[in-house]
């Protein structure tokens, strides 16, 4: 039996703002949670905060020329205010600069260490020799040897989700400097991680745990099985420690610990931990049963491409650690795309969550509730989705204004005119057309067993982590609020039989009064809203519990003779000027914000005569196999020809290519690709965005000429 749930959501990395793939991918459908579990009465807190030591801060603040410390001070405060302001309730926000982190992520490696967790090496890493460190796993990027997708990390491929080591990248570049790094030996404590597959596999395919059942698989998302299988079957010790300069200390009074850093992978989930912790002490409560009591459920809302870290790493580490939970679900979305095109924070194409705040808090009614609808209506549950500011103002005239609105409107109107704003008593004996069937006969209690019935199975829907369905159940509540009004027609019923009349509007009443607690998880501010006009009280934990055994009773949600207010605009209809302002600024912001790789390291006239770049000729051209990105070139030289693989397929179709005139780097050390030696690199020249063009000579040049 589920005593009490402990619900986190990713940590953001504290090094730019919120965009709409991030509140798609993790944070609205945790609080959709969150905020059911807590209406249902449930003992549950919900944790998140900024994840202030990966990689990706440290390579902000260089590039912005600062500290990393006023990086994540400016980047916290405004992502934190971004969830406040969207209604994502968190119990608390923590960060990972914290003390009690610091002192909690500590205290896991030495408990590890002492366990006999950690094996140390001595081994070769990457080091950029023009910025004086070895490179952490996310300071390199290269070609992934899997797919050839040529922007993947060092620690994994986020188009494919293959899990890499940094020296199995094709064209290691640093990203502090964009050289290439050299190989150069240091020490680490890495995680036998291979001595925990059994277990893992066996507790990931069957839900078994140390001989009982801990979850049912069946229950988890495809993708996520699918992705855990593949990584627990070639599991290898992991690095645990990182030469960097920001992060938390290796414990000094270990030996060899100086200059060491905690991985951000052992770090930042641990940060669910020490923000329980720090919640404990603000609230007087005890932290342990959260993550230690058999009867508490783990769940972790996470992006597809932190996966392995939440369900191999982490279950791995509280297991070493002894006496934690483990993940019951992790129910990771994959991504949301925008107009056609990837997110993309550098190409600074993105709907970031702060500015669309601002921009439409004037131009469009309840805003953050219409972005939370249209961002959960197109959630990336179980494959990538799309957000477009087309169906984003479809979404909001039809269903927002033309199904949810419109019923509430129309039955507070009604209430209003007939009755001045009194619920009104009503004859129950009484038969009205049914809500299911036109020309059907109900009574009222078979209405609000019918309302019953559908709340049940929203939450449901919900608890199986399909929030998706679970809006589409709300939308569908409205709707058949309004069908129910379309059958019975009180504005036509009350010239010829106003008692029947009080009986359909009591009960449309009833629907608007469930509706104002079932929104909530989903349309919060909504809500609150409509709390008001029905002079009902905020809601409190346990109200939803309460409202189903009400009306599983016949007890009404709003007694008769209580006075409602009259009727405000939930929502409006959006008008094409304003969504074709936000179209704009989208195209206009990837227009003007041009970001360009910082110049490589000076070299010598000498370093620049050793490369030998030729003219020559595609003669032949074709798709390398399972390979999305490469083609297969014949290339003629004059004296010779070469063959040679060219990440370029993205751009150009192999039949586009052959008889294009092209320098090559002739003199570059053969190298094999996908089963092909590659005899030379093709010279492409890289815009904005990411596109690939040939650098050519002029028409009709020669074949086999130097280029100087």
């Amino acid at each position: 039996m589920t005593k009490r749930y402990t619900v986190t959501a990713a940590l953001p990395y504290a090094n730019g703002p919120l965009h709409i793939g991030h509140l798609a991918g993790a944070y609205l459908s945790s609080d959709i949670y969150v905020r059911y579990l807590r209406l249902m009465g449930k003992d549950v807190i919900y944790i998140c905060g900024s994840d202030e030591h990966g990689a990706a801060i440290t390579i902000r603040a260089k590039k912005d020329g600062v500290k990393p410390k006023e990086i994540v001070d400016r980047y916290n405060a405004q992502i934190k205010q971004t969830f406040e302001d969207l209604g994502v309730s968190f119990d608390i926000y923590h960060r990972t600069s914290e003390p009690i982190h610091h002192e909690t992520a500590q205290e896991f490696f030495t408990n590890l260490l002492k366990k006999g967790e950690f094996t140390q090496k001595t081994n070769e890493q990457y080091y950029d020799e023009s910025q004086n460190q070895f490179l952490a796993d996310r300071y390199i990027k290269g070609t992934c040897p899997k797919c050839s997708y040529d922007a993947a990390y060092g620690d994994q491929c986020e188009n494919c989700g293959s899990a890499l080591s940094p020296t199995e990248l094709i064209n290691p570049v640093s990203t502090l400097s964009g050289n290439t790094p050299v190989l150069k030996e240091t020490t680490h404590w890495y995680l036998s991680l291979d001595k925990h597959a059994d277990w893992l596999g066996e507790w990931i395919n069957t839900g078994q745990l140390d001989g009982k059942q801990h979850h049912d698989p069946k229950e988890w998302k495809n993708h996520v099985l699918g992705q855990c299988r593949s990584w627990v079957g070639d599991l290898q010790p992991r690095a645990m420690t990182r030469d960097l300069e920001w992060g938390v200390d290796v414990p000094q009074d270990i030996p060899g610990s100086e200059g060491k850093k905690l991985y951000v992978w052992l770090d930042a989930p641990i940060g669910y931990i020490s923000a329980t912790k720090q919640w404990a002490l603000d609230n007087n409560k005890d932290w342990e049963p959260y993550w230690k009591d058999k009867d508490s459920k783990l769940v972790h809302f996470i992006g597809k491409d932190n996966i392995v870290f939440h369900c191999i790493i982490f279950p791995a580490i509280l297991k070493a650690a002894g006496g934690y939970v483990l993940p019951d679900n992790v129910p990771a979305n994959q991504f949301m795309n925008l107009e056609g095109d990837k997110i993309s924070t550098s190409r600074n194409w993105a709907v970031w969550g702060h500015e669309y705040l601002e921009d439409c808090k004037d131009s469009i009614v309840n805003h953050v509730d219409v972005l939370r609808y249209v961002l959960i209506k197109n959630m990336p549950e179980l494959k990538d989705s799309e957000f477009t500011w087309g169906n984003f103002q479809e979404l909001n005239n039809t269903d927002l204004v033309g199904k949810f609105a419109n019923f509430i409107n129309r039955v507070l109107v009604l209430t209003n005119k007939y009755y001045e704003g009194v619920v009104p008593d009503f004859d129950a004996s009484l038969s009205i057309a049914g809500s299911e069937e036109e020309g059907s006969t109900s009574s009222y209690q078979e209405e609000l067993n019918r309302l019953h019935h559908r709340l049940e199975e929203l939450g449901k829907l919900v608890e199986a982590y399909d929030f998706r369905g679970g809006l589409k159940a709300l939308i569908e509540i409205a709707s058949m609020g309004n069908q129910f009004l379309q059958f019975n027609e009180p504005w036509k019923l009350v010239k010829t039989d106003p008692e029947t009349v009080k009986v359909v509007m009591n009960l449309a009443l009833q629907i608007v009064g469930a509706l104002s607690v079932v929104s909530q998880p989903f349309l919060p501010f909504i809500s609150a809203k409509l709390r008001d006009l029905l002079n009902l009280s905020a809601l409190e934990n346990g109200d939803l519990e309460h409202l189903l055994d009400d009306l599983k009773a016949g007890k009404a949600v709003l007694p008769k003779g209580s006075s409602i207010n009259k009727p405000e605009h939930l929502f409006t209809r959006i008008p094409d000027d304003v969504i074709q302002q936000q179209i704009d600024k989208l195209e206009a912001s990837k227009v003007q914000k041009v970001s360009y790789e910082p110049l490589k390291d000076e070299i010598t006239f000498d370093d620049f005569t050793k490369l030998d770049l030729r003219t020559g000729t595609i003669l032949e051209a074709e798709k390398m196999p399972k390979a999305k990105k490469l083609l297969k070139l014949k290339v003629d030289l004059g004296f010779e020809q070469r063959t040679v693989v060219s990440g370029i397929a993205e751009f150009y179709k192999a039949e586009e290519v052959i008889g294009k005139q092209v320098v090559l780097l002739a003199n570059l050390a053969p190298r094999k690709l996908r089963g092909v030696m590659s005899e030379g690199m093709i010279l492409m020249a890289e815009n904005a965005q990411g596109e690939l063009v040939f650098v050519s000579p002029q028409d009709g040049f020669g074949n086999g000429f130097t280029v100087r």
